[in-house]
């Protein structure tokens, strides 16, 4: 594709929400900015080009997801002589996630992000429309549905993960992913009376009437108390770990145009003990959150919901001093737990999450349940004929989708090389995006790689030059209108 076909699906997505923006200015700005030029550029799905290579062998990918799915097509695009199986049940398997959090907040509809997996399916690819129930690594094989067995020469792990809503009391047991039938999440108590969650499909558009029935009893509301909506981040690695803090500050921005801000107080409750693990960004949220009056608490972990009496349940955690060791010269640190309950008239809630068991307690999965593999080559640490990527394996920072776009061509190199007898030739440095969106309009463009996080570092990653700490409307014009385009297009083509 074109850069200016590129263009035309930026439009499209323009036209679909004039409300938000004319094609007009779009156009206007795509145009004349520089900066824009670049973002289109990045889009193009001839921005990243494959050789040609001749190497043979049985190919299976479990997952047919965005990075799945975007593997199988590089892989496609390169070998000649291609045989590659995807394994996948879910018949809406790469539906565009990170649109969630805007269907979350009424901006898009569902449909805005729904796609099929095999309208795809890269022409010529075998797919397996079932489940893998087991991994049998040292006879190279796997088994779908307990009763097919499937040989392989190299194996992709790219199962993503599961939302463990089990983890937390009074939503019972359900286990959950993010395109599933999720009804039993719904049945749970979720999507109800208060309670949201923008993690899963039905979720985010549940999310919306939520904030609208926010907005309402707001409205009505005449007491002296505020209103409490209150936000959550789980104590376990998150696909897209912006979002819980990306919905907030769109609930703001919708009781901020309803006129009714100043009748709801705002709290976001991590589990960790900052906003961002990158220095500078935290920095930079905390004052955004400073600018919009929410109050935060960190160390502060959701362990149970009682949906009826709408109060939440945390554990605030923390370290305190206990005994003098003598011979270490240093104090033993324990830690300490208070239960809290906190009211709400709101709350989304971000799940925990995991690996999938058939995946975390298998030959190929590790103690922690995600694929152990070299953070650089993502080559199974024991397999070598087994890679992973994505949100199952086991690489800091790295369950986004931007990781994921860096990701499938470094497994693509290294797969192809090691088919091929050679040394392995690529290496992924980390490197991580979030588009945090801090408002109806403006984004805050975070990138960094495992070197930012080094003492002294600075934040080295960023694509542009422009302070990335810094809320844009120009980084709302591309996550709203030109990420999508590039990963269903230029992703799922296996070329961006």
């Amino acid at each position: 594709m074109k850069k200016n076909e590129i263009l035309e699906e930026i439009l499209n997505e323009v036209d679909k929400h004039p409300e938000i923006m004319s094609r007009r200015d779009a156009m206007k700005y795509l145009t004349m900015s520089p900066l824009a030029a670049s973002v289109i550029a990045s889009a193009s799905v001839g921005a990243s080009t494959v050789s040609a290579s001749s190497a043979t062998g049985k190919i299976v990918i479990v997952g047919g997801g965005l990075a799945g799915m975007s593997t199988a097509a590089r892989l496609n695009n390169t070998l000649s002589n291609a045989n590659i199986t995807v394994i996948e049940p879910d018949p809406m398997s790469v539906s565009y996630q990170p649109g969630q959090t805007l269907v979350g907040a009424g901006l898009w509809d569902i449909s805005d992000i729904q796609y099929k997996r095999d309208d795809k399916l890269p022409a010529g690819v075998k797919l397996i429309k079932g489940s893998v129930t087991s991994f049998d690594p040292d006879n190279n094989k796997v088994t779908v549905d307990g009763n097919q067995d499937v040989s392989y020469d190299q194996l992709i792990v790219a199962a993503g993960v599961h939302l463990n809503y089990a983890a937390i009391k009074g939503l019972d047991g359900v286990i959950t992913s993010s395109g599933k039938d999720n009804s039993a999440v719904k049945n749970s108590g979720m999507s109800s009376n208060g309670l949201h969650s923008i993690y899963f499909q039905d979720g985010a558009t549940a999310t919306y009437k939520g904030i609208e029935e926010l907005i309402a009893k707001a409205k009505a509301h005449k007491g002296p108390e505020k209103l409490q909506a209150v936000f959550t981040h789980p104590n376990t690695p998150i696909k897209c770990g912006g979002a819980p803090k990306k919905i907030m500050y769109l609930t703001n921005s919708r009781l901020e145009e309803a006129g009714v801000r100043d009748k709801v107080e705002l709290t976001f409750y991590p589990n960790g003990g900052g906003m961002f693990g990158i220095k500078d960004y935290h920095l930079a949220i905390v004052e955004q959150y400073k600018a919009r009056g929410f109050k935060w608490h960190y160390k502060h972990n959701l362990i149970e919901v009682d949906t009826a009496n709408k109060v939440a349940v945390f554990d605030k955690h923390g370290k305190v001093k206990g005994a003098y060791d003598e011979d270490l010269e240093e104090y033993t640190m324990i830690t300490t737990h208070e239960r809290v309950e906190v009211p709400y008239d709101f709350m989304h809630v971000t799940p925990p999450m995991k690996a999938p068991d058939v995946v975390g307690k298998s030959a190929v999965g590790s103690a922690k349940g995600w694929v152990p593999v070299n953070k650089e080559t993502l080559q199974h640490v024991k397999y070598k004929n087994v890679w992973s990527l994505g949100d199952i394996a086991a690489v800091p920072m790295g369950k986004t989708g931007g990781s994921a776009r860096k990701q499938y061509k470094v497994v693509v190199d290294n797969m192809i090389a090691s088919m091929e007898g050679k040394s392995l030739p690529s290496k992924y440095d980390g490197y991580t995006v979030c588009p945090l969106i801090t408002s109806i309009g403006t984004v805050m463009l975070a990138e960094f790689n495992w070197a930012s996080k080094k003492p002294g570092s600075g934040v080295n990653a960023a694509s542009f030059p422009l302070d990335p700490t810094q809320e844009r409307w120009i980084w709302w014009l591309l996550k709203v209108y030109a990420l999508k385009p590039m990963t269903i297009i230029g992703m799922l083509g296996g070329r961006a």
